[in-house]
């Protein structure tokens, strides 16, 4: 059976920083690119980061560019979205996902999907 299970969520301040980790189980982890995405009340999933199958290239949506970096340990099948100066902006549900492409940012090329973690940033 096919899962990606994330953890690391929870209430934090203004400012402060947080861990995503999503682990695989049941796929062959290193044939896959992984993402976060995001999603908020009302509002579209939305992209976050994405690493390689590889792990040699990673992509950032603009407003987490420089505050947020996405890792994968092979070993463990599992990938990290360390999230730094974390804003109320960040407050939201997230989704780590699996791609069968050696890398991608579009959500249509993702086809495994975690249940999701909330994050709430609070002033």
């Amino acid at each position: 059976q096919v899962q990606l299970v994330e953890s690391g969520g929870g209430l934090v301040q203004a400012g402060d920083s947080l861990t995503l980790s999503c682990t695989m189980s049941g796929l062959t982890f290193t044939n896959y690119a992984m993402g976060w995405f995001r999603q908020a009340p009302g509002k579209e999933r939305e992209f976050v980061a994405a690493i390689s199958a590889s792990g040699n290239r990673t992509d950032y949506s603009d407003s987490v560019k420089g505050r947020f970096t996405i890792s994968r340990d092979n070993a463990k099948n599992t990938d990290y979205l360390q999230m730094n100066s974390l804003i109320l902006e960040d407050t939201a549900v997230y989704f780590c996902a699996a791609s069968p492409f050696a890398h991608a940012t579009h959500i249509l090329r993702y086809d495994r999907w975690g249940r999701g973690t909330q994050v709430t940033v609070s002033s």
